[in-house]
């Protein structure tokens, strides 16, 4: 018999057992395809960072399937940075699970994202009275994709952290609309 068959589960560090205990999360709530906002696959997708390096920092979120006029997705994916691993890892949470886990290729030291920002439902009522919902209507667009990330859009202050919302229609150029995340007022918009 290998070592491997001789151990306890005490043998496991906690971290170890708190990540299984997630990812056996029940049935029926990992079965759900339920759009919901981005705040709230967060613990899960902590807990695995930690789990792999505990010096992760959360760096970047980002929806991974369409998103609800609600600012809700069916999938959210969250982006962590470790200094000591010297390498970023995403994880993508989809009806209260991890549907996916794995190490990004490229360089991606960014700096975290500030602890206190508005969910994604918030900040995308700001981003549609901010000019999201006039391209709407006029232009017959569609909300596309919506990122958190700290410095990379916002031109007047690049410590911030912000959402970014790209609206996209038929035969027009995409709108970019940018909201301070902690404060919810629009820092830009741009059509390109």
């Amino acid at each position: 018999m290998d070592d491997r068959r001789r151990r306890s589960p005490s043998d496991c560090p906690p971290a170890v057992i708190g990540l299984a205990l997630l990812l056996l999360a029940p049935a029926a709530r990992a079965g759900s395809a339920t759009p919901f906002p981005a705040r709230q696959g967060l613990e899960l997708a902590s807990a695995a960072a930690q789990a792999w390096s505990r010096d992760a920092v959360l760096v970047y979120v980002e929806n991974d399937e369409s998103l609800a006029e609600s600012g809700t997705s069916p999938r959210w994916g969250y982006l962590f940075y470790s200094l000591a691993e010297d390498r970023a890892r995403v994880w993508s949470v989809r009806g209260g699970r991890i549907a996916l886990a794995e190490n990004l290729d490229m360089r991606f030291a960014a700096p975290p994202v500030a602890a206190g920002w508005l969910d994604s439902g918030a900040a995308l009522a700001a981003a549609e009275k901010g000019g999201g919902e006039a391209f709407r209507k006029q232009a017959g667009g569609r909300l596309d994709n919506m990122l958190l990330m700290r410095g990379a859009f916002s031109e007047a202050d690049p410590d911030v952290t912000t959402w970014t919302f790209v609206y996209t229609a038929p035969g027009a150029p995409s709108l970019f609309v940018v909201v301070d995340a902690t404060s919810g007022k629009v820092q830009r918009t741009w059509r390109g």
